[in-house]
């Protein structure tokens, strides 16, 4: 992680402590266009102006490397905006040096990075979405090697609770579906709950 190119582009043309003590080796541009060469690279969305046309802009520039949003003014709008143009992280710009290598280490590992509310609204799209357009597959498809109860997390999951309203559902607590979670990404080789999801839902296969 210390030897990666971590590429800032700030508007204000800035690097702010918490990006430093992060990444000690940061660079940063203030354009898209005359960006240098980087491992992942982090955008700062303005307060104003389209910010889909500058993601994509730099989405094209950064071809497949990680594309991360940081944003001042955070909102679940804006990070599904974001997303929509296929960054892989969408978080706050002031966020902790711990939270932003944890956000680094979760795209650079394949994963997606957004806030839990975003998340659920998501993975209750997706299953929307999934409901409409696909035939969900026989259970064995994906449940083979599962526990019944990890069956029922990974369905509501997939539905789009959260951990506390799984918990609440099955009566258990969310310490039991954390685990059961876990196991369940295990045992099917997932990375996050954004995929199991799609696997779920017949989107994405095993």
């Amino acid at each position: 992680m210390d030897q990666l190119r971590h590429l800032f582009i700030a508007p204000d043309a800035k690097l702010r402590a918490n990006w430093l003590e992060a990444f000690p080796g940061a660079s940063l541009c203030d354009q898209v266009s005359a960006a240098p060469s980087a491992d992942v690279i982090w955008v700062l969305l303005p307060e104003e102006g389209d910010i889909v046309k500058l993601l994509t802009e730099c989405r094209s520039v950064a071809g497949k490397l990680p594309v991360i949003a940081i944003s001042d003014l955070p909102s679940d709008q804006q990070g599904l905006d974001a997303l929509g143009t296929g960054v892989v992280g969408y978080c706050n710009g002031h966020a902790a040096p711990a939270v932003l290598r944890q956000v680094a280490e979760t795209v650079l590992g394949g994963g997606i990075w957004v806030g839990q509310w975003l998340l659920q609204r998501l993975l209750a799209g997706i299953a929307r979405a999934a409901a409409q357009k696909f035939t969900p597959p026989e259970v064995s498809a994906w449940a083979s090697g599962l526990t019944e109860r990890e069956v029922e997390v990974a369905r509501a999951v997939a539905s789009g609770l959260g951990n506390k309203e799984i918990a609440n559902r099955l009566d258990i607590t969310e310490r039991t579906v954390k685990a059961h979670l876990g196991s369940v990404f295990d045992k099917l080789k997932l990375r996050d709950r954004m995929h199991l999801t799609l696997l779920v839902n017949g989107v994405v296969k095993s």
